[in-house]
């Protein structure tokens, strides 16, 4: 097969809404919810079970769309999270399947809500966490499910985050400290908190409570106290004994498997290249292991039905869409259900490679490279995708965008940079003030091993990302604007000045985290403005794509306007897509077909890809 001849993947397809997501199970195993388009947006659809086909929307957003539900153990209520044109401002909503209304909770304005813990024990109770009376800070309400009825069972006393457990009773929280790092606090029988233990600034990333068993005797740590990455501990919390369930030296505990009546670890899974699992119970490590011998990819279990009887699986692979299937645990059948994109199928999509190399201080980076299908692997143009967060990684998997590039003749490059997640916490500390920096020339050193391996052009390679990658993009073009031919920035911050004085005021609690990991504003304010791109406007000579949403909460439209202004004074190249109805992303599938019909062409003239026709 020549490059030539393989089909150009419709964008539509690749971004626009998807067929079929998040499926779940209803706890009682008698329906099937999942997220699908209703007259073009995004909304919750419900129906029987094993019926997938006859399900109906139960929501009826017309304009952003729903993407967050769970359903409520009182087996008729299913709730749900929405927020306005992108402002993060998330409302909680009760919808009653049985009469298809629905009952906005949470109706305070400039307020979030998050659901905090709702379970099988507790069926018609909810705790949520709601910043109403102090913007920076969550107190705890409970949701009678059959009144629909709001009441604060616990006034925030100062922590980021709140520890409760099964019987939805407060156990504590966590604070933040000067220095960057957290107190634990654990509640007595008598209701007040007293410090458990101390998380220092290296460790803060990566270790916390994961929670209680059911009788809430034992907690579950991951921490990387005393070693490198993060481990499962579990500890008595009556003599305080503690004992390692599952550890890796390099690799950070990310997921845990749990019993769902006692609450007990039964597997650990870790993300290396792929991902791996430990297993705690061997009887179901077993069970696990017959249905990852029957399917292709990354296996995921979602174990929502009480009875424990009926799993919901999902089959990721690199090279095609994300596969469902109902288990049934008592006979062994696996039913497929949907998969979330099947027109995919018809496509010839490239498989997601993993690569690493020695960055020029000695670390060893990983990341993922996909490349063309239909062409020799010499001397390609590339674009560097840099994943945002940055406290975050990429991994192996379906994503829309290295296929995207992969099918327009690119290779797509994406790196875990130092500061990335996962890799333990003398990797994540690596990245410690190094915004423009060390993070920024590990990106430097993948664009020179690859050069070097004779995989990719040079002169053709284009630096793309969101939030923390848009960054990167701009740093890209402003830093080292002799490396990239191009740079497309997309919510990413030009000053990290400004950025970090107009953090959303729930972020306030956990600003400590970014003053260690990003600067102090206070005591660093050159090193911040030095590591800012529009600091070095002047410097960039390349073109620059920026586009930025009106309603950002996080990277604030300033942070693009800025940049653009700069750009237009020097009278240096430049597009700039403003999007007035979203936030941190595009969430609407006509901004999406705007923004990467856009990307597209703007990459094809820098660096001669294919384009799509409309």
């Amino acid at each position: 097969m020549t490059y030539d001849a393989v089909p150009l993947i419709p964008r539509d397809i690749l971004f626009g809404n998807p067929e079929r997501i998040l499926p779940t199970l209803s706890p009682d195993g008698s329906r099937l919810g999942f997220v699908a388009p209703d007259e073009g947006v995004l909304n919750v659809w419900v129906g029987q079970a094993d019926d997938p086909a006859a399900a109906r929307p139960v929501t009826h957003d017309r304009h952003r769309g729903v993407r967050t539900f769970m359903f409520c153990h009182d087996d008729r209520t299913l709730a749900y999270l929405q927020d306005t044109d992108g402002d993060e401002d998330w409302r909680l909503y009760a919808l009653d399947l049985e009469s298809g209304e629905a009952t906005l909770v949470t109706p305070q304005s400039k307020v979030t809500a998050y659901i905090l813990e709702h379970n099988r024990w507790h069926p018609t109770s909810m705790l949520v966490g709601l910043n109403a009376d102090n913007p920076e800070l969550h107190d705890v309400y409970r949701l009678d499910l059959e009144t629909r009825e709001l009441t604060k069972v616990a006034e925030n006393p100062g922590y980021a985050g709140w520890l409760v457990d099964s019987e939805q009773r407060i156990r504590g929280g966590m604070a933040m400290t000067e220095d960057g790092g957290g107190v634990v606090y654990r509640r007595g029988d008598d209701g007040t908190d007293e410090p458990w233990f101390e998380i220092g600034p290296d460790d803060i990333l990566t270790t916390g409570v994961a929670g209680l068993n059911r009788a809430g005797t034992v907690a579950y740590l991951i921490s990387s106290v005393g070693v490198n990455a993060g481990r499962l501990l579990s500890i008595d919390l009556a003599s305080g004994d503690e004992t390692v369930l599952a550890e890796d030296p390099e690799y950070d505990a990310a997921g845990i498997a749990q019993h769902p009546e006692t609450l007990e670890p039964q597997a650990v899974t870790f993300i290396k290249e792929r991902k791996t699992w430990t297993y705690l119970d061997p009887e179901f490590g077993a069970e696990v292991d017959r249905l990852r011998e029957r399917l292709n990819g990354e296996v995921g279990i979602s174990r929502a039905v009480r009875d424990d009887r009926t799993w919901l699986v999902h089959d990721v692979l690199s090279d095609g869409p994300v596969r469902y299937y109902r288990y049934d645990r008592d006979s062994g059948e696996l039913t497929f259900l949907f998969s979330h994109r099947p027109e995919l199928d018809e496509y010839d999509l490239a498989e997601m490679e993993p690569f690493s190399y020695t960055a020029r201080d000695g670390l060893t980076v990983h990341g993922y490279l996909t490349f063309p299908r239909g062409v020799d692997r010499a001397n390609l143009p590339a674009v560097l995708n840099v994943h945002g967060g940055p406290w975050a990684r990429d991994t192996w998997g379906y994503h829309p965008e290295a296929q995207w590039l992969a099918n327009r003749g690119y290779v797509s490059v994406q790196v875990n940079f130092r500061g990335s997640t996962g890799y333990g916490k003398a990797f994540g500390n690596a990245g410690n003030k190094q915004w423009g920096a060390a993070m920024h020339t590990d990106l430097l050193d993948a664009v020179d091993h690859l050069v070097g391996q004779g995989l990719i052009d040079r002169d053709r390679v284009g630096i793309y990302g969101g939030s923390y990658g848009g960054y990167a993009a701009l740093a890209g073009a402003a830093f080292t604007p002799e490396v990239f031919r191009c740079a497309v920035d997309m919510v990413g911050p030009s000053n990290l000045l400004t950025l970090l004085a107009s953090v959303p005021e729930y972020w306030k609690p956990q600003i400590a985290i970014m003053h260690t990991r990003v600067g102090n504003p206070e005591t660093e304010r050159d090193l911040l403005w030095d590591r800012s791109p529009l600091s070095k406007v002047d410097q960039i000579t390349i073109p620059v794509l920026v586009a930025q949403g009106k309603n950002d909460p996080r990277v604030k439209v300033a942070e693009a306007e800025q940049i653009v202004a700069a750009l237009e004074k020097k009278g240096l190249d430049h597009e700039y897509l403003l999007f007035e109805d979203e936030g941190h992303g595009l969430a609407r599938p006509e901004n999406r077909e705007r923004f990467y019909a856009a990307a597209e062409r703007f990459l094809a003239t820098q660096l001669g890809g294919r384009v799509q026709e409309d």
